[in-house]
């Protein structure tokens, strides 16, 4: 019998058996503070590192604009973009881990 065909197989009988448990979340660190430690210089750390890289891509800008230099300015304009990206992402991400720990706990 084939992987697809037996994966197929046991997930019918699994469910003709009856229903499947869900089991509430539970907190794997059993409430260790260094975990959450870990996790908050994680996320100032993130959020430092775009806003640097953001500083950072606005000085290329203006050094690839006045050393005429326009591939520099080009690469400053999309680190920029990238750099804002990453900004939204981790503004989004830590509320979302916020709550994924705090509802385990």
């Amino acid at each position: 019998m084939s992987l697809p065909l037996h994966v197929a197989h046991a997930a019918h009988t699994l469910l003709a058996a009856g229903a499947v448990n869900n089991p509430a979340p539970a907190d794997p660190t059993n409430g260790s503070s260094g975990t959450n430690l870990l996790l908050s210089y994680v996320k100032w750390g993130s959020l430092i590192a775009c806003a640097v890289a953001a500083v950072a891509s606005g000085g290329l800008m203006g050094i690839g604009h006045l050393s005429n230099r326009p591939d520099s300015a080009d690469k400053g304009k999309r680190a920029l973009i990238w750099a804002l990206g990453g900004v939204i992402v981790t503004a989004c991400a830590i509320p979302m881990i916020n709550t994924v720990f705090g509802a385990s706990a």
